[in-house]
């Protein structure tokens, strides 16, 4: 009798995640005895503000340990709600919000809710790796919008051309992963518009919210009019503007009837996040200038190390870099080096790893072949360190 192992076919269409791959690769050299300067993760290098923390043995200790709404606890979507309201003047309603674990678990909710087999879903290249994976676990199919000519910035007319009668969903975000480049406001508001036209919904994955670089401006869909709004889904997420990347926490923000469906699906999976990490996020999103407060405080960091390295990258020869006016990330063309010595960013990337030991992503899991992805969520200090080892290896113009 046979006991093979067969893996459904929705799940063996999937890619395994090329970030956490690259976490796990890292991880596993350093075990092996090997000093690697690891520019591949997506994750603040900060921890949880204490407050938090704080806020998270408080409710802890008061019994907050049992099963809450798969919605999410009263108190959370409440919060949530009343968050976005006060800070961005938005008009959103309780019913509207519903907690997931991370911001993962949140567009799998929406997209799952929406999407049928041979749906077509837009999605902006370069993107994060896990969109399409998400699609096609869902039967839709992945049309692709190249963002190369625009400098990485989905625009309206783009988005206008891709549109065909299958289309039922476009994925945004913004600021980008891995690109680091925010859509301006106005723009996002057109594109919202012309997919409303034809019928389309808006998936916008807002993990990097607050993590913008003026002059460019922090925007939130959850501002648009009802007309346009009832259109949008919202995933949101604690894990990187609030370095709560372990806590698995996030949520969505869609109108009434998808926020149903959302929670009808969660009711059959996780159920909801953890109770008394819900109460505790309500209690800090309710100190509303002290959260923004660490968030300016890391953002400040951020671009301090933003600052010096994108130049730096510049200066190496080969490598080219356009400035990120969001997230913590330098998506750095290498094409001028592609040749038979180094016949894709994959081979660029081996090479930095085996001569170097610096650990970059390779851009083609997010649909650039071409490009490298630096994460400066780690020090200065080994920043400097891994820039001066490839100048090493690479020289400079």
């Amino acid at each position: 009798m046979s006991n093979r192992f067969k893996v459904a076919s929705r799940v063996s269409a999937m890619k395994g995640s090329a970030t956490l791959e690259a976490a796990r690769k890292a991880a596993e050299l350093r075990q092996s005895g090997i000093d690697v300067i690891d520019l591949t993760v997506g994750e603040p290098d900060f921890d949880t503000p204490e407050f938090i923390k704080d806020f998270a043995i408080s409710e802890l200790k008061a019994g907050r340990t049992k099963y809450t709404p798969s919605a999410g606890a009263r108190k959370f979507v409440s919060s949530v709600a009343s968050f976005f309201n006060d800070q961005f003047g938005a008009d959103l309603s309780p019913n509207e919000v519903a907690a997931s674990c991370g911001g993962k678990q949140a567009l799998f909710n929406a997209v799952c809710t929406l999407i049928n087999p041979g749906d077509e879903v837009l999605i902006p290249r370069p993107y994060w790796v896990t969109f399409p994976e998400i699609v096609t676990f869902a039967g839709g199919k992945s049309v692709f919008i190249d963002t190369d000519r625009s400098g990485f910035i989905l625009t309206a007319e783009a988005v206008a051309e891709s549109i065909t009668e299958r289309t039922r969903l476009l994925i945004l975000n913004s600021p980008n992963n891995p690109s680091g480049r925010v859509i301006p406001p106005r723009e996002i508001r057109r594109i919202v518009e012309i997919c409303a036209e034809q019928n389309v919904f808006v998936l916008t994955d807002e993990c990097y919210l607050f993590f913008v670089y003026p002059p460019a401006e922090v925007y939130t869909a959850a501002v648009l009019p009802p007309e346009l709004r009832k259109f949008v889904c919202i995933a949101g997420s604690f894990s990187k503007t609030f370095a709560m990347t372990g806590w698995r926490i996030g949520f969505t923000i869609a109108n009434a009837e998808w926020t149903r469906a959302m929670i009808k699906l969660q009711s059959h999976s996780a159920t909801h996040p953890t109770s008394f990490v819900q109460y505790a996020c309500a209690d800090a999103l309710a100190n509303r200038l002290q959260m923004l407060e660490s968030i300016e405080s890391m953002l400040a960091e951020y671009r301090r190390r933003r600052d010096w390295l994108i130049p730096e990258l510049n200066g190496i020869t080969g490598f080219t870099c356009a400035m990120p006016e969001g997230a913590f990330y330098a998506f750095v063309d290498v094409r001028k080096l592609l040749s038979e010595k180094f016949p894709s960013a994959a081979a660029v990337s081996e090479y930095l790893l085996n001569n170097s030991h610096v650990m970059v992503t390779d851009g083609a899991a997010f649909g650039a072949d071409g490009f490298l992805r630096f994460s400066y969520a780690t020090s200065l200090e080994n920043l400097r360190q891994a820039v001066d080892a490839i100048k090493h290896l690479f020289g400079t113009d």
